[in-house]
């Protein structure tokens, strides 16, 4: 396994991250269990979690299975969503932190939360009141580090500039969706990260299963995630497109060339990315977690890099395609 310090901080993480996201759901205990104790035996430490998983489930299982090797494990879940039908059962508020961090050191087993992240943006709460909760929880040890997911990238500034003015704890990590047919993050939050340096963790990073190369052009998945997913993100709506299948003819190429798993490409092709510090990876069974586990430990050639990365480029755009011709070239 190879490490990485995580956006402007000491914390040295493994270069993927285990999702738990089916834990207590689709993937049953016994093997989350089994994958848990893999992923830690093969030098993993970087775990992720949400309140909302499989409506606490997720949690309680991480929790479980780490409790004898908790000082081992970079332990990171998220607070936002909708977790009782109580007015003041969502958001970023101060009320929905505090009680939200409690139930979350419940059920995980433990009395502090290494990365605690903001899994949505809260237009509803001023953003000050988040960042002084969140900074409370840093102070009073509950909390280690904080984080943010699915964020525009003014959301971000924002954030980083209040807290650099208020001295408040500030994110240095962003949890956002980017993969090979995902690189809206390209546009401005990339560059916006390697300037304030804050670590990416990427969320679906095989684009909710469809790099894994066992769909085509023409057929309606029935199972995994593009097959189950009727809307949202990972939904076979937002994949069936000519450029992702172009994209995705390039990676089975690119597989077939190295001998690896269009999994693995793809996963490893994400490592060498800007920014990008942990993909985080889930795997409904123990096969594609050790078929996962595969992507570190080994380089994309240069050739095979630039490949993927003209067939997966976003269009040249204003005002990045204007602003690149004020470039200083010395």
């Amino acid at each position: 396994m190879e490490y990485a310090y995580l956006g402007k901080s000491g914390l040295a993480v493994s270069r993927l991250c285990l999702g738990s996201m089916t834990f207590g759901g689709q993937t049953d205990e016994a093997e989350s269990a089994r994958m848990i104790a893999a992923f830690l035996d093969q030098g993993g430490n970087f775990i992720d979690t949400a309140d909302v998983y499989t409506e606490g489930r997720s949690e309680e299982i991480v929790g479980k299975y780490i409790k004898d090797r908790r000082s081992e494990v970079i332990l990171a879940t998220k607070v936002r969503m909708r977790t009782s039908p109580d007015v003041n059962g969502f958001g970023a508020s101060r009320k929905r932190i505090m009680d939200g961090v409690d139930a979350s050191l419940r059920r995980l087993g433990t009395d502090y939360i290494d990365l605690y992240q903001i899994h949505v943006w809260d237009a509803d709460t001023p953003v000050e009141e988040t960042l002084r909760a969140l900074d409370d929880l840093v102070t009073s040890g509950k909390v280690r580090y904080i984080g943010c997911s699915n964020y525009l990238s003014w959301q971000l500034m924002k954030s980083l500039g209040i807290s650099d003015f208020r001295g408040y704890s500030r994110y240095i990590s962003l949890q956002q969706q980017y993969s090979l047919v995902n690189r809206e993050a390209d546009r401005e939050l990339v560059s916006l990260c390697a300037e304030e340096k804050v670590g990416i963790i990427p969320w679906a990073p095989l684009g909710g299963g469809f790099l894994t190369g066992k769909y085509r052009r023409g057929e309606t998945p029935s199972e995994g995630r593009l097959g189950t997913a009727k809307t949202g993100e990972s939904s076979w709506q937002y994949r069936a497109e000519d450029k992702n299948f172009a994209i995705l003819d390039a990676v089975l190429a690119v597989a077939e060339e190295t001998g690896k798993t269009p999994a693995q490409v793809s996963l490893n092709w994400l490592l060498e990315q800007p920014c990008i510090t942990s993909p985080i990876f889930g795997a409904s069974t123990f096969a594609q977690f050790e078929e996962n586990m595969g992507s570190v430990g080994w380089r994309l050639p240069l050739e095979l890099r630039q490949r993927l990365n003209e067939a997966s480029a976003l269009p040249d755009e204003y005002p990045a395609r204007f602003l690149n011709k004020f470039r200083r070239n010395i």
